[in-house]
Parts: C-alpha cells; sequence; structure tokens
C-alpha cells in the first residue's frame, strides 16, 4: 500500500550517529499524527529529519512519489509548513512581514506579493485571532503570540502537510483549544496532513487519528489511537507507577 506521506526504515540523529532507527510510518491526506514519549526521546529530531532541517542517516521520506532528499527546498516549502520550537529571529519585521513570509515559496525573485498573496495574509492571521499583532515588531510580542503568529505563517504557505514541535507551548488554555481546532480544521476540510509532538496526553488522545510513540532508539509503537491508548502501554511509555498514573490520567477514558 502506498500512502501520501511514508518513511521507509529511516534512521535519525546527529553526526552520523543514529539516535532512533527503522522509522516506518505511512500517513493519509488529513490524517492527524501525533508523537508521543518522554523529553528528549527524539520527537523533535525526527520532526527535523522529515522536513529536511535535519539529514536523516538512513532510509528514505517520501511525500507522494517525490523523495525528500531529491526534492528542492523551494519545492518542499511548497507542500510542507514547518513550525519548530527554535524560535526565529527577524531583525525589524513585524507580524505581519513574518506571516507574509510563508507566501515567498509562491513568490517571483523579487518576493513582491501580489494582492491574493496579501488577502492570505490576512485570512491566515484572522484564523489564529492575530490580525491586531499586524503591525507590532515580531521580537516585542510574548511567547504565545509568537505561537499563533509562526502558525499563521505556516497557514499561508498553504501545505499540504503542516509539521509542528510542540504547538501548545506557551498557550494558556483557551489558546491551545484555539490552535488545535484551526488544526482539524485544516485537517477535515483541507485535507492538510497534519504531523505534530505534544506533551499533554489528554490532547493528543482527543485531537489525534495516529499516535506515534518514541522511546529509547526505535519506535515503540505506532497505530490508531484505539490500538495505542491503553494504561499499560501509557505508563510503559512514560515509566509511571501505578499511584502517579491514576493521579493524573484518571479522567482519560482509556482503551483496554
Amino acid at each position: 500500500m502506498s500512502y501520501y506521506f511514508e518513511t521507509r526504515d529511516l534512521a535519525v540523529g546527529y553526526h552520523g550517529k543514529p539516535l532512533i532507527k527503522d522509522i516506518s510510518i505511512g500517513v493519509e491526506p488529513g490524517e492527524i499524527i501525533t508523537l508521543i514519549g518522554p523529553n528528549g526521546s527524539g520527537k523533535s529530531t525526527i520532526l527535523k529529519s522529515i522536513t529536511k532541517q535535519l539529514s536523516a542517516i538512513a532510509g528514505t521520506v517520501y511525500i507522494g512519489k517525490d523523495e525528500l532528499n531529491k526534492m528542492t527546498y523551494k519545492d518542499v516549502a511548497k507542500k510542507v509548513a514547518v513550525v519548530l520550537t527554535e524560535r526565529i529571529k527577524p531583525e525589524l519585521m513585524t507580524c505581519r512581514d513574518v506571516v507574509a513570509s510563508g507566501r515567498y515559496p509562491y513568490t517571483g525573485r523579487m518576493g513582491i506579493l501580489t494582492e491574493e498573496d496579501e488577502e492570505k495574509v490576512n485570512d491566515a492571521m484572522k484564523k489564529v485571532n492575530a490580525l491586531d499583532l499586524s503591525s507590532k515588531s515580531f521580537d516585542a510580542i510574548s511567547d504565545g503570540q509568537k505561537q499563533k503568529v509562526l502558525l499563521a505563517r505556516a497557514i499561508c504557505q498553504e501545505p499540504e502537510i503542516i509539521v509542528l514541535d510542540e504547538p501548545t507551548s506557551f498557550l494558556d488554555i483557551r489558546h491551545k483549544v484555539d490552535l488545535l481546532n484551526v488544526l482539524r480544521e485544516m485537517a477535515r476540510e483541507n485535507s492538510t496532513t497534519v504531523i505534530m509532538s505534544l506533551h499533554e496526553i489528554e490532547l493528543a488522545y482527543k485531537m489525534s487519528d495516529k499516535l506515534l510513540c518514541v522511546k529509547g532508539d526505535h519506535i515503540e509503537h505506532y497505530g490508531t489511537v484505539e490500538e495505542i491508548f491503553s494504561k499499560e502501554r501509557i505508563k510503559e511509555l512514560y515509566d509511571l507507577n501505578d499511584e502517579t498514573f491514576e493521579m493524573y490520567f484518571s479522567s482519560i477514558n482509556f482503551y483496554d
């Protein structure tokens, strides 16, 4: 079976040394895939490797029939939008300028936006409730506001795939819900594939179609929420004892 997005025997790491090996997953358009696992398990490394931010050590990533390592960065940018935890540091750029940079894969060499591009910038900022930030310096706003602006930039890119590393970081409950609703809308209405990492188990449970459990030097499990979300599996993934598990996760309806 062929998938829209696929990794085959992928190995990721740094300086030629694999951190995680044998990553083989398939994703369909419009699916929401969430990476879960302990801090430092390599979730961010996987996300960087499937977006060409970091070179894979072995294996292949496919977007449609194209191999990621044979695609130009501009071609990748037309298909994949990325929101990573490392903050961009634009100098003298307003929030609107940052969002507008999502249109650059589609502009000419001069990077001049058309009227249609400007409308797409407006629409993206409206979706994340960030229009009021348009004229503010990106350097001068809070981390939570920056997260909204970076999501707007990703939406403005009109990606087929959006990859996000801990997108709910720095956000309060209301804005976490707003952001995840935007992602769900993109998946359901535009068939955008969403691949992200989350710390919040309950949000991963409610948002995801499939889960990728990352621990040690391998993928522990990959499958639907129903297949993955059992008490024993989550306890094993995070090394939780019964008392700690019940204290934090008793309200979640885990599968047997």
